[in-house]
């Protein structure tokens, strides 16, 4: 444990919501080393991890048809941050500094008018799509500042229906709770029940996908796949429900209680769960053996990405060789991204030098082209990833990096589909909220945007065994090397 200053800004493809409340005023991480941000800057990843992979930045015309940002800058003052686990919705965040309206609009306009001219221009700056959906952006500035408004929560909806015509559903307000649900839940110790959350890809509801053992949730009874419907007499079982939303109330003060209603095969379970401080194990590992297949197995599960992923995974592949391990597999089944560094540079152990792992582009057209530098430590044993349709944003990184440099085996079921990297930006020192706005893409190594398609396996196979009984699903078939 080492504490450190935050840094301004963080890089995340996919985030997971640990149902928990942030600790105040802790100063300690594990092992946490700060990311790029996915721009211009990209010099910053190879000061974290020189030996592991390199960048290049090619820049396109720029095609910025949005106005210029006047805006002055402030520093967002964060608690120190932490890595943690996360949300099928999986919105990428970079925290950014704060970008106020000018001194003008300050002067002129009411407090609501102030709120949302700082809420567009922030969206206005950083927005990837700068057609904005094809629409007369500026207009809709205007036309929201013609009106006068009753409240702050009327400017609120203001703001709402200006993003939601932009067509992108991780673009969007985030509410005051909201917001701080996003960053305690990735800053300090956690108080919660020990459940991460997830969002369905068909019914869009809000489940269970993972469950902290020895957590209250676990000791409770609540399992994965449960399907969230009522915490403490707040309903979400509507369909429109985030997982962020349902965080919210989960989490809470240390020994405080908190009233869970979940569906599960078709009944409803209730849980009164006493909320505690969670610790977050996001790789596990086990061995085991199939038939048919030469030698032991060892699995590694990675339910996450953080700045420490890759020195952990290679931790457990260097325990795994010693039990005797020949052939590995990599669980990314549910696993919804984390830090784009970490996704990178766990690809990166197991592929040659000079081989490209991710594109990432910006608004610009800026594109920052990320390369292994060495050699990873693994680059012949028999490998398997086993991933499903809630493998999202940088576990697709990965998935795809090793798949198209003909690495791997990927066995399952076709990816969730994210390809895209969000901000998140505060509004008003938090008082009101912030904005989640998509500020780059990424494409594949062979230049594949899977946006909203995902990524083909090389063999179906079953996703429904246990979480640590990968070997379940996964035939002999798919141990061949490759």
């Amino acid at each position: 444990m080492r504490s450190f200053s935050p840094p301004s800004r963080l890089a995340f493809v996919g985030f997971a919501f640990i149902a928990s409340h942030s600790r105040q005023n802790s100063c300690s991480v594990h092992s946490f080393a700060p990311p790029s941000s996915l721009s211009s800057k990209s010099t910053d990843l190879q000061k974290l991890h020189p030996a592991r992979f390199s960048t290049h930045i090619r820049a396109n015309d720029d095609s910025s048809n949005g106005s210029n940002n006047d805006m002055s800058n402030k520093s967002i003052n964060l608690p120190t941050i932490t890595a943690i686990g996360s949300t099928i919705l999986t919105i990428s965040l970079l925290f950014q500094p704060i970008l106020p309206a000018s001194a003008t609009d300050y002067a002129s306009f009411t407090p609501e008018q102030r709120f949302i001219s700082e809420a567009w221009r922030t969206v206005d700056n950083a927005y990837i799509d700068r057609t904005f959906n094809h629409q007369n952006w500026f207009q809709l500035r205007q036309d929201a500042l013609k009106k006068k408004y009753k409240s702050m929560d009327e400017a609120r909806g203001a703001v709402e229906t200006i993003l939601s015509s932009l067509g992108d559903r991780y673009t969007r307000y985030l509410p005051p709770a909201k917001y701080d649900s996003i960053v305690n839940a990735a800053t300090g110790n956690v108080y919660g029940v020990g459940v991460e959350l997830a969002q369905s890809k068909e019914a869009m509801r809000v489940i269970a996908s993972d469950v902290e053992p020895n957590g209250p949730a676990a000791k409770g009874g609540l399992m994965p796949k449960d399907v969230f419907v009522e915490v403490d007499g707040v309903r979400f079982d509507d369909g429109k429900a985030t997982p962020d939303d349902v965080a919210v109330v989960v989490r809470g003060p240390e020994g405080s209680k908190v009233g869970v209603v979940v569906e599960r095969d078709g009944n409803t379970v209730d849980f009164i769960l006493t909320r505690a401080p969670i610790k977050i194990t996001s790789v596990r590992s086990y061995m085991g053996e199939k038939s048919g297949v030469d030698g032991k197995v060892g699995v590694v599960r990675i339910k996450s990405f953080s700045g420490t992923t890759a020195d952990s995974v290679k931790s457990e592949l260097e325990s795994l060789k010693k039990k005797g391990a020949q052939n590995f597999v990599l669980d990314l089944r549910g696993n919804p991204g984390g830090l784009l560094p970490g996704g990178v540079d766990t690809a990166s152990l197991f592929l040659e030098a000079n081989k490209p792992v991710v594109f990432v582009v910006d608004k610009k057209g800026v594109v920052d082209a990320q390369t292994t530098l060495a050699d990873g430590i693994d680059l012949d044993s028999p490998l398997i990833l086993l991933v499903d349709k809630n493998t999202a944003s940088a576990a697709e990184v990965m998935t795809a990096a090793l798949k198209e440099n003909q690495r791997v085996t990927v066995a399952g079921e076709q990816t969730f589909g994210k390809g895209i990297v969000q901000t998140i930006r505060q509004l008003e020192n938090g008082d009101n909220g912030g904005v989640a706005v998509t500020i780059a893409r990424y494409e594949t190594p062979q230049h594949h945007d899977i946006n909203k398609q995902g990524i083909p396996v090389d063999i179906k196979a079953s996703v429904d065994c246990g979480k640590e009984d990968a070997l379940a699903c996964l035939s002999k078939e798919a141990f061949r090397k490759l």
